[in-house]
């Protein structure tokens, strides 16, 4: 591997008990790089593996670091706060996906993009390498809301293989721990404009030997979650919007008097409810501005121009 003073690239590779893959991983990332001419280096970010990970990935030349909290998220940060190249790779370790197709990341960072996605949809996703309900409903349903959401032209949110900046990455501030890591990265690069791209690639089945970490229902509910807290204009402002309108327009309605629909006679009832109605949906739009508010407060999400300019009218 390059010199630390000149390395440009940095792989990085989240490890936790993957001896029987983690080999052809670094070997590939490694050859890649002499390949290409590229001054890189490959970092294995061990999560406590117990299974001879750590010497393996060693003697395959890789540079081993090592993060103590568990989680998926808290390994790539590890690896990516002491990897020292400019641009940064990450790729799981069980080869599937493969390291051979790094300069593919690196020329597209430099024609300018700040952050390079893989697509496995745009690509090719070989038998056995996922799931149905990954391929048919998790992933397209959780990509298709994020898109609708922030506004991004992103159509894999959650590959596993992707290229940033150092430099961008210091600016996401990354807070979540666990596969979610994958919709923040994407969510907070939408917010804040990187410059963003995808490039096909090929998703192969895995040679890990063993059950994935991913638990497809607990992790497909936090990355919903964390969409949905993430955007408060969907989660509160626009239902709670439709609410008041609702329930506004059902009390004009009955404003003359009683309305007879086939027999059914909507009533001072009616009127009830539909003035509940407009309470709790004004409750829940101002709890989005609230909601608003404390994520930017707590860095999860930008500042506001439109908030701050309203805020300077308040006080």
């Amino acid at each position: 591997m390059a010199p630390n003073d000149a390395i440009e690239v940095s792989v990085v590779i989240p490890c936790l008990n993957e001896a029987q893959s983690i080999a052809v991983c670094v070997d590939k990332a490694g050859a890649a790089l002499i390949e290409a001419g590229i001054r890189g280096e490959v970092v294995v970010s061990d999560n406590g593996s117990t299974d001879g990970s750590i010497e393996v990935a060693e003697n395959h030349g890789a540079r081993v670091v090592h993060a103590p909290v568990k989680g998926y998220g808290h390994a790539l940060r590890k690896g990516i706060e002491e990897a020292r190249g400019q641009f940064i790779i990450m790729g799981d370790a069980d080869d599937s996906y493969d390291f051979s197709q790094l300069p593919r990341f690196v020329a597209k960072w430099r024609e300018g993009y700040d952050v390079v996605m893989g697509n496995r949809f745009k690509g090719e996703i070989k038998p056995g390498a996922m799931r149905w309900h990954h391929k048919y409903i998790g992933n397209p349903v959780l990509s298709g809301i994020l898109k609708l959401f922030f506004r991004t032209d992103i159509g894999d949110a959650h590959c596993g293989m992707r290229g940033f900046t150092k430099t961008v990455y210091e600016r996401l501030d990354l807070r979540t721990t666990g596969m979610e890591f994958a919709s923040e990265f994407v969510v907070k690069g939408a917010t804040l404009g990187v410059r963003m791209t995808e490039i096909p690639i090929t998703l192969w089945p895995d040679k890990r030997g063993r059950p994935p970490h991913l638990k497809s229902f607990r992790d497909g509910w936090r990355h919903l979650r964390f969409l949905l807290l993430y955007s408060p204009r969907w989660l509160f402002l626009y239902p709670g919007t439709l609410l008041m309108l609702l329930g506004g327009l059902t009390g004009l309605w009955l404003l003359p008097g009683p309305r007879v629909i086939g027999g059914v006679v909507f009533d001072v009832h009616t009127l009830l409810y539909a003035a509940t109605a407009v309470l709790l949906g004004f409750q829940a739009a101002s709890f989005a501005i609230f909601a608003k508010v404390f994520a930017i407060t707590a860095g999860l999400l930008p500042e506001d121009a439109r908030l701050n300019k309203l805020f300077g009218l308040c006080t």
